[in-house]
């Protein structure tokens, strides 16, 4: 099932001076639970370590940009970030970087989320895939070690969080301000 789903959903072409990977996390929390917050493209914040501040310019739709700010110990401080997919029934986002002052040109990513049975109860899979220039400098591998690294580290505070949430029997009644 996992083949099918980064085969469908995680379909970047990178070209000769990008690279392109594919990270899978799985969270011992209900996808409800999952989707509520990473479905949150005005608040990355709530579980990813590295983001102060997220502000979204106009209506929360398809097209929509967030300026982002980075904490310190990044080689960033800001990332414009433009909504490119947001699917509530397929548990899809995507994402583009537009700006900032960082190195990740021409990045884009989509994060998926699945239902998922781990030690034989409800949990959620979730597939996290990205396209990005490699930077002048480095290689590829260095590239996609750095990215992965990023991720890993953003979706195991996504598990710890929404694992929290779970065991206290919260759902996140954060809802955005329109419907998409």
């Amino acid at each position: 099932m996992e083949a099918e789903c980064v085969s469908r959903y995680h379909w970047h072409q990178p070209c000769e001076h990008q690279c392109s990977s594919c990270v899978v996390k799985h969270i011992k929390a209900p996808v409800d639970i999952v989707w509520s917050l990473v479905r949150r493209f005005d608040q990355p914040q709530k579980y990813k370590p590295f983001v102060s501040r997220c502000i979204v310019q106009g209506d929360l739709k398809i097209g929509s940009v967030r300026e982002v700010n980075v904490k310190s110990g990044l080689p960033a401080t800001t990332s414009t970030e433009r909504l490119e997919m947001l699917d509530d029934q397929e548990h899809i986002l995507g994402v583009k970087i537009v700006g900032g002052d960082h190195r990740l040109k021409n990045y884009s990513s989509i994060i998926t989320v699945h239902p998922d049975v781990i030690d034989g109860t409800e949990g959620t899979k979730v597939i996290e895939s990205f396209v990005v220039d490699v930077p002048d400098g480095n290689t590829q591998d260095e590239t996609c070690y750095f990215v992965n690294a990023l991720i890993n580290c953003n979706l195991k505070s996504l598990a710890d969080f929404s694992e929290r949430m779970a065991m206290r029997g919260l759902v996140s009644t954060s809802q955005p301000p329109t419907p998409l």
